[in-house]
């Protein structure tokens, strides 16, 4: 389940950063905001496997 989690992680945070880019090329603050929101979703879901990977070792 951790590479699965880990996987997840990954894929918010590059959403996130495409959601981020394309508000910008727009100009659309909302997708910018929802891209960094969504990036750090992602960071936050990393972190956390991180913590439990050091944990287990």
């Amino acid at each position: 389940m951790a590479a699965d989690e880990k996987a997840q992680a990954k894929v918010e945070q590059t959403k996130g950063k495409v959601k981020e880019a394309a508000g910008r090329t727009v100009g659309n603050e909302r997708l910018t905001a929802a891209g960094r929101a969504e990036q750090a979703k992602g960071d936050a879901r990393q972190a956390k496997e991180k913590t439990k990977d050091a944990f287990k070792h």
